[in-house]
């Protein structure tokens, strides 16, 4: 039997194949600390789940327009409005299976076979793959953490061709946990105008910022209609199973965007929808300091590590350079399991070298998560003597 030669190329998302790795070892009595999946470890907020539960009784079950229930979509591009200062509608808006799908959705409407997108590394497991699910070809623009994963103007320049589509933007990133500045946002939002390509904004982790101010490409009204603006209620309301995203764009992308949709998956799950709504009204602040909290008991404690890292501003991710210890990340990462801590390797970013701790886990899994990262460390450096 032969498979489509583009799936057949694609590796499965390294971050949920670990996470049910260390889910199995769990499930046979090990102790495994997993710091794997980006999903927080709060509960999804009360009011939320009785909203699903209250429109399941009145028989809210059915389904909706594709595009997602009018309320949600008004709701949305009123949160994003005051949020941004800017000017959607809910014919701006379309509600999709998480922020995943609406990445899908976007990549599917715009890309022909040979045209290439931009991604900027280290990069979110997910982007090269649906590229190459769509026909595309991704450019992999390097950076630094001399740089704090910043890329150079000049490197971005070099990346653009006659066949450039798009570029992604993910701020704050996973999995280093930079935001990009104003200034930097700035030079996008001008470049996507002087060469004429459109810009794919992955804000999902948009409410998990932790220093200074918070910049969104949906600010630069001179891009935004060029712009499409993706992202989700999972991080924000710890809401990942819930499986609600959105794509904010001018009317004509989302129409076209639509079609896809009645095509493929139809309208979300319609509890989970009305869920969304209640989800709006919710002040998710308390899970913001709680992260910060972590980020800054991890920070401490990876100094005293003698660690290599950037200080991450926004979501609940460390991206930790492990090339001094004389094992490529992947046998880090396995070595590191069988001391009983599950991270990825940064080799599933697109870059080597490097492990993505994900601190969205309780405060007792991070303490004991360094105790097993120094009691490793102290071993790997007697075996090296």
């Amino acid at each position: 039997m032969e498979f489509s030669t583009k799936i057949e190329s694609l590796q499965p998302s390294a971050t949920i194949e670990l996470n049910s790795k260390a889910l199995e070892l769990q499930n046979k009595g090990y102790e495994i600390v997993r710091l794997t999946a980006g999903e927080p470890d709060f509960d999804t907020p009360q009011p939320i789940i009785n909203a699903a539960y209250q429109a399941m009784k009145e028989g809210k079950t059915k389904y909706t327009d594709n595009k997602g229930i009018k309320e949600l979509r008004q709701k949305i591009a009123q949160y994003i409005n005051k949020k941004y200062s800017t000017n959607y509608n809910e014919n701006n808006v379309i509600v999709t299976n998480g922020g995943k799908q609406a990445l899908f959705n976007s990549l599917f409407l715009i890309t022909n076979p040979g045209d290439e997108i931009i991604v900027i590394d280290p990069s979110w497991v997910s982007y090269d793959a649906q590229i190459r699910m769509v026909g595309g070809i991704p450019v992999h623009v390097k950076t630094t953490k001399e740089n704090n994963y910043i890329p150079e103007k000049k490197h971005l320049e070099k990346a653009i061709t006659k066949k450039t589509k798009a570029i992604i933007i993910n701020s704050p990133n996973n999995p280093t946990g930079v935001v990009y500045d104003k200034e930097f946002l700035s030079f996008i939002s001008k470049l996507s105008i002087d060469h004429d390509f459109i810009i794919l904004s992955d804000e999902v982790y948009d409410a998990l910022v932790y220093d200074g101010d918070y910049t969104s490409m949906a600010n630069f009204e001179e891009s935004r209609d060029r712009t499409i603006f993706i992202n989700s209620f999972s991080k924000t309301w710890s809401m990942t199973g819930w499986r609600v995203g959105y794509t904010i764009a001018n009317e004509k992308i989302i129409t076209q965007m639509a079609k896809i949709q009645s095509h493929s998956t139809s309208n979300v799950n319609t509890p989970s929808q009305y869920a969304a709504l209640k989800a709006l009204e919710i002040d998710n602040s308390y899970m913001v300091k709680e992260f910060k909290k972590r980020r800054d008991y991890l920070y401490a404690e990876f100094i005293k590590l003698g660690l290599t890292f950037h200080k991450p501003k926004g979501a609940f991710y460390y991206f930790i350079d492990i090339s001094k210890y004389g094992l490529n990340d992947k046998e880090f990462c396995e070595k590191l399991l069988d001391y009983g801590l599950a991270v990825v390797p940064g080799s599933a970013f697109f870059s080597d070298g490097h492990i993505r701790l994900s601190f969205a886990a309780s405060m007792n899994d991070l303490q004991k998560a360094v105790e097993i990262l120094r009691k490793f460390l102290t071993d790997l450096e007697t075996e090296n003597v």
